[in-house]
C-alpha cells in the first residue's frame, strides 16, 4: 500500500510558473499505470505561462475560481470543476479569485519535460 502526504511532497515552479507537488508518477514506482498526478497551486490574481503538451492533462479544481483558456476558448471553471485538455492544446490558466487557485493535474502519458513547450513568458 503506499500512501502519501501532501506535505511531504517537495514543491518546485513548472515551467509556466505555477507551484507543483508532484504525487505520483509513473517513472518514480512500480505502478501499473501510465499517468502522473501533481497538486498545483496558483496565488491569488495570477496566470500561468501559456504551454503545450505533447500529451493529454485534466484539471480537477479543489479551491478556487479562473478563466481556463484552451487554444481560442476560455471558460469561468472553479471548485468541483473537470477540465480535459487535448494533447497539442495552448492551454493556460488565470486565478480571478480572492485566495489560491489549487488544483490537481494528471498527465496521460505521465508529464515529461521533453513533452512541454512553454510558448511565452507572462
Amino acid at each position: 500500500m503506499l500512501v502519501k502526504s501532501l506535505k511531504k511532497c517537495p514543491v518546485f515552479v513548472s515551467g509556466d510558473k505555477v507551484f507543483l507537488r508532484e504525487l505520483l508518477h509513473r517513472d518514480k514506482g512500480k505502478f501499473g499505470f501510465r499517468y502522473s498526478l501533481a497538486y498545483a497551486k496558483l496565488p491569488k490574481k495570477r496566470v500561468s505561462v501559456p504551454h503545450r503538451l505533447k500529451t493529454s492533462e485534466v484539471y480537477y479544481i479543489l479551491n478556487g475560481k479562473g478563466i481556463m483558456y484552451i487554444d481560442k476558448e476560455s471558460r469561468k471553471v472553479g471548485t468541483g470543476n473537470v477540465i480535459y485538455v487535448p494533447p497539442r492544446s495552448k492551454q493556460h490558466i488565470k486565478n480571478t479569485g480572492n485566495t489560491a487557485l489549487e488544483f490537481l493535474c494528471i498527465v496521460d502519458p505521465a508529464w515529461k519535460k521533453k513533452d512541454e513547450e512553454i510558448l511565452c513568458d507572462k
